[in-house]
């Protein structure tokens, strides 16, 4: 049997916040992202949730013994979920989803960090190119919630640095997918 791997589709994306071996893009069919309220935090998390008719871009990359046990710390509000008939992989491939235990009713007041979607974009972006990054934007739901823009004091612990052109590129497509939202 070979080792499992997991399927990233948020900041696990981002390279930058991690060393595991060979990610490789990949696609996800029958699921999609989702902004979660938790009782957790008083921000979102990045969620999926399945929907038959959809699919997402992320990686797939595989962990060490040790890695796994970051990982899974890492991933504390999340629960895996076994999605390898679904990418049809030749080896056990897991997917983090927000523990139900945790979930609260997404409501949409509960804000998403500005910095953590930073670092999701910036991964999307090196990962699948500008037309990934529309592609995040469209197969990720819930973006009536507000954005705290925390970017000159970021909360998020991954936090990276985005050069001009891919801050310029989070707010246009922010801007973007808040009118689509506001017009509902």
């Amino acid at each position: 049997m070979t080792d499992p791997a997991f399927f990233g589709y948020g900041s696990l994306v981002n390279a930058q916040t991690h060393d595991f071996a060979d990610p490789r893009p990949a696609t996800l069919k029958g699921w999609r992202r989702v902004w979660q309220s938790t009782t957790l935090r008083d921000t979102a998390f990045l969620s999926v949730e399945r929907a038959a008719d959809q699919e997402i871009d992320g990686i797939i990359a595989h962990a060490t013994p040790q890695q796994w046990s970051d990982l899974d710390a890492r991933e504390a509000a999340y629960s895996r979920i076994d999605v390898t008939q679904t990418l049809a992989t030749d080896h056990p491939t897991i997917i983090y989803k927000v523990n139900a235990n945790l979930a609260a009713p997404t409501a949409t007041n509960t804000p998403i960090l500005l910095s953590y979607l930073d670092v999701v974009v910036q991964g999307y972006l090196r990962a699948f190119g500008p037309q990934g990054v529309a592609r995040f934007f469209a197969s990720t739901h819930g973006w009536d919630a507000p954005i705290l823009n925390d970017r000159d004091n970021p909360r998020y612990p991954r936090r990276q640095i985005l050069t001009d052109q891919e801050i310029a590129l989070v707010d246009a497509c922010l801007a973007t997918r808040m009118e689509v939202a506001k017009d509902r």
